[in-house]
């Protein structure tokens, strides 16, 4: 079954000077962000920009494919903590995101940890819709 999600956002004013707002999620899951250029490429100031958004979006993307992974293999997980670091570069754009991982499960490896965080990276729907960016990077280890 498929399913859809939307976000909206109204931008008022240039680029430089101006601010948005990303509207309340559908889902009711967060309220408005406010979004600007200075938090996108500067300091955030209590705004988000659509990196931050993505690195959530990645992080938890990620999470949930190495659990699937993991629990296929009769090895659920008891925790994973991750993380997804998105570098935006002005003028070239997202060029790097760094995932991180630590897990608890029990019965597993290092080696098979590892091997299973690699191919969630590589299968995780948002990686796949991510694959243009030119770096993304993987330390998963037990811990």
């Amino acid at each position: 079954m498929a399913t859809t999600r939307t976000m909206s956002t109204t931008w008022h004013g240039s680029l430089m000077d101006g601010g948005g707002t990303i509207h309340e999620a559908g889902s009711g899951a967060f309220g408005a962000l406010d979004v600007s250029w200075a938090a996108r490429a500067e300091e955030p100031n209590g705004k988000t920009s659509p990196e931050e958004l993505i690195a959530a979006a990645h992080s938890a993307c990620f999470a949930m494919a190495l659990s699937h992974g993991l629990a296929q293999d009769g090895t659920p997980a008891e925790r994973l903590d991750t993380s997804a670091t998105v570098t935006f570069v002005p003028g070239e754009g997202i060029t790097k995101i760094a995932l991180s991982v630590r897990g608890a499960v029990p019965g597993v490896g290092e080696q098979a940890f590892v091997s299973a965080a690699e191919a969630a990276k590589v299968g995780c729907p948002v990686s796949k819709a991510l694959a243009a960016v030119p770096e993304i990077t993987l330390d998963a280890a037990l811990g």
